[in-house]
């Protein structure tokens, strides 16, 4: 079959199993003489800043030499994006090879979607003799599909705030227990710093395991100098290259060929596209991959940060399963006005509705009918607002895949 054939088998297979997911992906690695056991895992999970700590450490890898394969999600463009080796996107002709295999199994179970990625993602590492994995979770950690390997070197957690309550849970502490689950007996723990009750329960999960327990400190990164020529925009970018500055420092004690010069090399030239990303200068715009109440947070405290009283117009779009009404009261004091769109997503919120809400609120806001419509005049660079007056997308990963492909940029 043809890339396109085989992804699209892929990508309509169901979201969510029967089964957790972590069970699922056993037997279907099992299928393959399972890779994964072949393979050294940095393995992160959290709630916001996944990704980009991803991509901050495989920046890192890459630059101190060593073979890196970087797993993350959900892509933003292409397929490929999921699936990449010191960089470079897992070649279209091999992902339908792998893909086709795989999906010609006999299994006694249903794979979904991610439980298929993270097996062509695992059989491509393995072929590619990769030296360490950095490998994000799905959703959650403790059933997530990511933790059917074996104890990773490291376990990474980044910020956990609410989000999945439905599947992790509807507390803090309750969401931190899924997430500590990716930590097993034999790795270390690298935490960025959390809320007390959070941090309580992962300390307690560590402890319990024997695990060593190391905070990351953003304070005492940016003392050593490390953000000074950071390309990635946000405060909160400097607490997930902290976790993985600090990740990347235990790998060292474990001899890793990891130098001082490849620590300062892979932050300054690490990129995660979506993210506090600016893709018009005049007209400004700006888009940002926050599509939960505590990425809205730091979307909100970033933006007043970097741009200290202004007010922006808002580009918003997201799915009805998120807490919209938290992640609209967070941005509106920032507020001059907003835009709604409907994301291209079966999990869609409508756009009349959140512009609906966001008026009731005495903010002024009107329904886009389209992308096109939308992001047109900023395509074309048309005067639209008065001059360094800013305007920020947000509001789902999928949107801002949307928005990306709409300027034709790559990734």
């Amino acid at each position: 079959m043809k890339y396109e054939e085989v992804i699209e088998i892929i990508e309509n297979k169901r979201r969510f199993g029967n089964a957790p997911g972590v069970e699922i992906s056993r037997v279907l690695l099992s299928a393959v003489s399972n890779p994964q056991k072949d393979l050294k895992f940095v393995h992160i999970a959290g709630t916001n800043g996944k990704g980009s700590t991803a991509a901050f450490l495989a920046s890192i890898l890459k630059e101190a030499g060593i073979k890196t394969g970087l797993f993350t999600s959900p892509h933003l463009i292409s397929f490929t994006e999921r699936i990449r080796v010191d960089g470079e996107q897992i070649p279209k002709e091999r992902a339908a090879e792998i893909g086709e295999m795989l999906l010609n199994l006999e299994l006694d179970v249903h794979p979904t979607m991610f439980d298929y990625c993270l097996a062509m993602a695992m059989l491509y590492f393995k072929e590619q003799n990769c030296e360490i994995v950095v490998l994000e979770t799905g959703l959650g950690g403790r059933l997530d599909s990511t933790n059917c390997i074996e104890p990773p070197l490291i376990s990474i957690i980044t910020k956990i705030g609410y989000d999945h309550t439905n599947v992790l849970g509807n507390t803090l502490p309750e969401i931190a227990t899924e997430k500590a689950g990716i930590c097993k007996a034999g790795t270390q723990a690298v935490i960025e710093k959390q809320d007390k009750e959070v941090l309580d329960v992962l300390t307690a999960v560590c402890k319990n395991l024997d695990i060593p327990v190391h905070i990351a400190d953003a304070a005492e990164m940016t003392m050593k100098n490390y953000f000074s020529n950071m390309k990635m925009r946000g405060n909160f970018q400097k607490e997930n290259a902290s976790a993985a500055i600090l990740a990347a420092k235990i790998l060292q004690t474990m001899e890793y060929p990891i130098t001082e010069a490849s620590l300062q090399k892979g932050i300054s030239h690490a990129l995660w596209q979506g993210r506090m990303e600016l893709i018009c200068e005049e007209p400004f715009l700006l888009i940002d991959g926050a599509h939960n109440s505590h990425g809205v947070h730091a979307l909100a405290e970033s933006l007043k940060t970097m741009y200290p009283g202004e007010k922006f117009h808002f580009i918003m779009g997201v799915l009805a399963d998120k807490d919209y009404e938290q992640m609209a009261e967070l941005i509106l004091p920032l507020a001059k006005d907003v835009v709604t769109v409907t994301p291209e997503s079966s999990r869609a919120l409508q756009s009349e509705k959140l512009a609906e809400y966001i008026c009731k609120k005495g903010i002024p806001a009107k329904s886009g009918k389209d992308l096109k419509s939308v992001f047109t005049p900023y395509l074309k660079k048309e005067k639209i607002y008065p001059k360094n007056e800013k305007t920020i997308t947000f509001g789902s990963l999928y949107f801002i895949g949307d928005v990306r492909k709409f300027f034709h940029l790559s990734v």
